[in-house]
């Protein structure tokens, strides 16, 4: 059944029923939003992911045009809606129609401007989208200036590593080991570590060739699921 069309105004409406102002001061520490900060100038409305995610579904009606509207919006939490209800589009269309989602993503990833936005939407859809497709997009994002890019290349290897798949994330991490960014180091870790669940053997080949030159931060985020005893053998070479 077709949904019934929603407002954008009625679904800022519903996200705003359980803000909090003070929540919203939280957030703003917590995403770095101070003067130099990576996430500065954000403004907040005070709300929790899951409450986000309740909203969700009752967008299902919410026109293209509310969508984009939502990813442009200077409030954190109406850019996480919007992109949460552009995952749940891509993810519910027929193969046929999924591409002009992509596309929407693609053309809209400078509203892709933190870590959380990346996390929640660069496995889901580039990540998705790619993994029976050529990648040669990720080394365009992992070189790019904009940190978020870079990080959108590195958390799309998720999807990858979730099908026995390491080789995209081996060649997007070696390039970053110069990165300056620590998020970046920490997204490398990461992927790693679930490389490493996976495939003991991966990990322990990335860590044999570049434990002495990866930041200290990729190292720590890489073993951190290791023994202690083996944790500390790698951090004291």
């Amino acid at each position: 059944m077709k949904p019934v069309p929603v407002a954008t105004a009625r679904v800022r409406e519903w996200l705003r029923e359980t803000a909090s102002p003070a929540h919203a001061k939280v957030l703003a520490g917590f995403f770095k939003t101070g003067p130099g900060e990576y996430g500065e100038g954000d403004r907040f409305l005070g709300l929790r992911v899951p409450a986000i995610r309740r909203v969700v579904p009752r967008a299902d009606g919410l026109p293209k045009a509310g969508i984009i509207s939502l990813l442009k919006s200077a409030f954190h939490e109406e850019r996480v809606l919007g992109f949460l209800i552009l995952v749940r589009r891509f993810e519910r269309a027929a193969p046929e129609d999924r591409k002009r989602w992509f596309d929407l993503y693609m053309s809209h990833r400078e509203c892709v401007n933190n870590w959380d936005l990346v996390d929640l939407t660069a496995p889901r859809i580039l990540g998705a989208w790619l993994l029976d497709r050529p990648r040669d997009v990720l080394d365009t994002l992992v070189v790019s200036p904009n940190v978020w890019e870079r990080r959108m290349a590195v958390l799309a290897t998720f999807t990858f590593l979730r099908h026995g798949e390491y080789d995209d994330l081996i060649r997007l991490a070696t390039r970053l080991l110069d990165d300056p960014h620590d998020l970046m180091h920490k997204a490398c870790g990461w992927m790693l570590r679930e490389a490493g669940k996976r495939n003991l053997g991966v990990l322990i080949g990335f860590l044999e060739r570049h434990c002495t030159n990866m930041p200290r931060t990729m190292l720590r985020y890489a073993i951190e699921k290791l023994p202690e005893r083996e944790r500390k053998a790698w951090l004291a070479r």
